[in-house]
């Protein structure tokens, strides 16, 4: 569990980069490597988008399996 933990951890940290470019200089780094809307950059706003709700509905369990591993 640990392992997709940190998976999501990184997908997180991936779109909220893009995000942060989107905000600060119109660059959408996604739909410029992947495609403006193609199928493979939908995928990928859709596993972020995914990974954001499973990181909210499991925090504290998050929070305890990271404490235990420390």
């Amino acid at each position: 569990m640990k392992s997709l933990d940190v998976l999501i951890a990184i997908l997180l940290v991936v779109g909220g980069l893009n995000w942060g470019l989107v905000g600060l200089f119109n660059f959408d780094l996604v739909a410029t490597l992947l495609g403006q809307m193609s199928p493979l950059s939908r995928v990928v706003y859709a596993v972020v988008g995914i990974s954001a709700i499973y990181y909210l509905l499991a925090w504290k369990s998050i929070r305890r399996r990271m404490a235990a591993s420390a």
